[in-house]
């Protein structure tokens, strides 16, 4: 069985990777100054259970077999590419919109959307699996069992529910929402430029001869 140190080593190694400003973290970020906590804590359960889905493939070992497999790889890596081009798309469109978002919206958009939408941009890059073999290799080794795996998964995935938790927070607070109001416009571009960038990131390297 795996020891107590390994597990905080591995779930350490996750946390680095998890917290830092990817298009992920940002759009939760964004969801949760426009939208209010808890459309944002939907939104990041959803990009939570995108995450446990590469963790999966990472630690079945499926992880491997993908990085090898360069046609699977490829058109992952162009779905996810065209996805994140797509939020581009719709945060670019939403910083021309003058118009507030209202609770009704909210509703009529339905909560499951939100969760929906959070899996998908998630469970659409395909490095993301990269990410999790680094972390699961900092504290396992060829000694340890199953249950071993289980637990490594089990708290990098804990820790992937308190970070987007934690943004969640954070940027609904009222002040920090109450800022975003006056500057969404700014924002949404920049995020639109974020997505942008990883999308057309996620292309190139889906037509590079040496993918990784």
């Amino acid at each position: 069985m795996i020891d107590l140190i390994s597990l905080v080593s591995i779930g350490f190694a996750f946390f680095i990777v998890a917290i830092s400003p990817g298009p992920a973290n940002i759009s939760n970020a964004t969801v949760a100054m426009s939208r209010g906590r808890k459309v944002s804590l939907v939104y990041g359960a959803g990009l939570s259970m995108g995450l446990l889905l590469w963790g999966i493939v990472a630690a079945s070992g499926l992880g491997v077999i993908l990085q090898g497999s360069i046609y699977v790889l490829m058109f992952l890596k162009i779905v996810g590419g065209i996805y994140l081009l797509w939020l581009a798309y719709l945060s670019l469109k939403s910083s021309f919109d003058s118009s507030a978002i209202s609770h009704d919206e909210v509703q009529e958009t339905g909560y499951r959307k939100w969760f929906v939408r959070g899996f998908i941009l998630n469970s659409s890059n395909p490095k993301t699996v990269v990410a999790w073999m680094a972390a699961l290799s900092v504290g396992m080794g060829a000694s340890n069992d199953a249950m071993s795996l289980v637990a490594a998964v089990c708290t990098c995935m804990l820790v992937g529910f308190s970070v987007n938790a934690t943004y969640s927070f954070l940027f609904s607070l009222s002040g920090v929402m109450n800022g975003y109001q006056k500057v969404s416009h700014w924002v949404d571009r920049f995020v639109s430029g974020m997505f942008a960038i990883a999308g057309l990131g996620l292309l190139r390297s889906a037509f590079n001869r040496n993918p990784a």
